[in-house]
């Protein structure tokens, strides 16, 4: 989408997204990214841009991967339960990840980097803070999946659910998803002084912790 078009992306109503169908989930967490591009063009004016095989950048490009999802998952269970709890708890998430993907994706093109890097994705969380070049070797056996993403098939799955077997699958997948994120901020915090990097990856550590906690009360009052 062109940027001269974002104004008219941040015409739809909140609602409007997330009443989306299931198929568009991850074109409404991009078409929203885009929305909140001059957030984040604001959020960014450092004077030393991060370079492609930076942790920032690196951070920026996983992040977004992994907020999709998040908001993916979060539509896929508004439209499996009828509780309010975990509707509201749905619609928190889908609203808050897609905006933080909008903001990643303005850091990138605030600091010139293409939207996709030139190294596999967690590259940079494998490299020793403070070190240069290659990675280190635990990148060699790293899982192909980012930290708490979940599978094809737990997708799937949570695609066929309903009611409170959907709630339970949902909730236990979103705190694995929202401690991945943890294990992610916590990383990039360790490799930069970026200082809107490290506010935002201090606001995932604190809102994220938040939600884990809510949801693992939710996720016991829910056992059979």
């Amino acid at each position: 989408m062109p940027l001269d078009e974002a104004d008219d992306v941040q015409g739809f109503t909140l609602n409007g997204v997330l009443g989306t169908a299931l198929a568009t989930g991850v074109v409404v967490a991009l078409v929203t990214g885009l929305a909140a591009y001059s957030a984040g063009r604001a959020s960014a004016p450092v004077p030393a841009m991060p370079d492609t095989v930076s942790a920032e950048a690196g951070f920026a490009r996983d992040m977004q991967v992994h907020h999709i999802q998040g908001v993916e998952m979060a539509m896929l269970i508004r439209d499996r339960t009828d509780d309010p709890a975990v509707r509201g708890l749905a619609y928190d998430i889908a609203t808050t990840q897609s905006h933080q993907a909008g903001q990643l994706y303005g850091w990138l093109a605030e600091w010139g980097l293409n939207q996709l890097g030139p190294e596999a994705p967690m590259t940079w969380m494998m490299r020793m803070p403070g070190a240069e070049g290659a990675p280190h070797e635990m990148a060699m056996s790293m899982n192909a999946l980012m930290p708490g993403m979940a599978t094809e098939a737990q997708m799937q799955e949570l695609a066929e659910a309903s009611g409170v077997a959907a709630e339970r699958l949902f909730l236990q997948l979103m705190i694995a998803h929202h401690q991945g994120a943890l294990d992610m901020a916590e990383a990039v915090l360790d490799r930069s002084q970026h200082e809107s990097t490290r506010t935002f990856a201090t606001a995932v550590l604190t809102s994220q912790q938040s939600e884990i906690d809510l949801m693992n009360e939710m996720l016991a009052a829910r056992q059979p």
